[in-house]
């Protein structure tokens, strides 16, 4: 087993790491420091990337999240109705629902923004760049 770096996309997304050093933390608090969730790093402190690539970057993270959202939805009814047999009343959906979307709205704010970042803007990992 060696202790060199493998650089993994996913693993960078998942950990809220720089899109191009896959390194720096991208957001300043976690995520469920509800007074402090959205704060984010306005350059990597690894590597110096700007993260807001042009003022109003960010507002396409609005339909990432808003996919993010409806999956999630369909996704939870359809396990109510799998497992209710399709015997559930309307309050046996909204209650889930909108609880795991109040919930998991700090998540899906910055795994939209992350999203956005990794797969719609124009920034590439750098091999260099990645911590040895």
């Amino acid at each position: 087993m060696s202790n060199t770096y493998e650089p993994s996309k996913t693993i960078a997304l998942i950990k809220g790491k720089c899109p191009q050093c896959q390194s720096g933390k991208l957001f300043t608090h976690g995520a469920y420091n509800l007074g402090k969730f959205m704060e984010m790093e306005t350059h990597c402190p690894v590597c110096d990337l700007q993260v807001e690539i042009e003022p109003g970057f960010f507002w396409g993270a609005m339909y990432v999240s808003y996919a993010l959202s409806v999956t999630m939805m369909i996704l939870i009814g359809g396990a109510i109705l799998i497992i209710s047999g399709g015997n559930a009343d309307f309050w046996t959906y909204v209650i889930p629902i909108v609880g795991t979307m109040v919930g998991a709205s700090p998540l899906t704010y910055r795994y939209a923004r992350l999203l956005l970042l990794y797969f719609f803007s124009p920034i590439k990992f750098n091999i260099n760049l990645a911590k040895k």
